[in-house]
């Protein structure tokens, strides 16, 4: 569960710990000045460890790619401008780091580490981080739904006009939700392999890139990660209800081998792979379902102010 309605945050969590899930919360916040970032992680935080002291499986991650959302690291206003920064090659890698912009990561003082993975080799790229020791989680894995998407790594989402209003598709990109689920695919044959602790896939719904069949230039959805296609009730109104019901081609891809992996005898990832939760380098553990960002409240219902998210 991911996002900056700390209401919502609060309200999935407790619920999925109810049903019994282990839960992943990570507070996300951008574009507030940093004190407004640490008070909210620590609200969080706080309610966190209710849950675990209640029982619940809780892991809590700190620090979601703050160099992105928190303003004062990366030059730019909005996170927009910073990705352009980066892309730019306006940014130096050393300064960021330096005390009192960016803290470096103390790998011995945390239980767990999570990384998200560059394009390319993702097994070189998420064994290296197991010579710390520590158990790994990939915490988005995933690409969106039109022909080129996985080549174009973590910028997939880079074919939307967002200085139009109504945004819309650039260029001629070609819809395919095959491209997606097969990518999501190939990512979960090596990550079953690397013997992880976590991998989730990312993500599960966004309202913000909704599915527009009848106009494909404003079909927002070819242009995000989700594994669900978000429908709103009224495209053209200003502020339009919406609901997902419609699962896509990823969708069934990761539950036809979560369902694999448990007929197997294991928790969804496939058999054979990863080890006990808290043993040796990773648990085996997968997400059924995805991480995802949800603006709205749970399954559409407004519960709350800002974000949140649901897996």
């Amino acid at each position: 569960m991911t996002g900056d309605g700390v209401e919502r945050l609060t309200a999935t969590a407790a619920e999925a710990a109810e049903r019994g899930p282990g839960i992943w919360l990570q507070p996300t916040v951008g574009d507030v000045p940093e004190r407004d970032v640490r008070e909210h992680l620590a609200e969080t935080g706080r309610f966190a460890e209710r849950l675990r002291r209640h029982g619940a499986a809780v892991d809590f991650s700190v620090g979601c790619e703050f160099w992105l959302f928190v303003p004062g690291i990366v030059p730019g206003d909005t996170v927009l401008e910073r990705i352009r920064s980066l892309l730019d090659g306006r940014v130096d890698p050393v300064a960021i780091q330096r005390p009192g912009r960016l803290a470096a990561l103390r790998h011995r003082g945390h239980r767990l580490l999570r990384v998200l993975p560059r394009q390319g080799d993702c097994a070189r790229e998420s064994s290296r981080h197991l010579r710390w020791g520590k158990p790994l989680a990939i915490t988005e894995f995933g690409t969106c739904a039109h022909v080129g998407a996985p080549e174009a790594g973590g910028m997939g989402w880079d074919v939307v006009d967002h200085d139009k209003e109504p945004a819309e598709i650039k260029g001629d990109p070609v819809r395919s939700e095959r491209t997606q689920a097969v990518h999501l695919g190939q990512l979960l044959d090596v990550y079953s392999s690397t013997g992880l602790y976590a991998a989730m896939a990312f993500e599960f719904v966004n309202p913000d890139a909704p599915h527009r069949p009848d106009a494909p230039q404003y079909d927002l959805d070819m242009a995000g990660y989700a594994i669900t296609r978000t429908l709103k009730d009224r495209p053209d109104a200003p502020a339009p209800g919406w609901h997902w019901r419609e699962p896509k081609e990823a969708f069934h891809a990761l539950a036809r081998r979560y369902r694999a992996g448990r007929r197997a005898g294991g928790h969804g990832w496939p058999a054979g792979r990863g080890r006990e939760a808290g043993r040796g380098q990773g648990a085996g553990r997968v997400c059924v379902g995805a991480s995802g960002r949800l603006f709205g409240g749970p399954f559409g219902s407004p519960r709350g102010r800002g974000r949140s998210g649901a897996t």
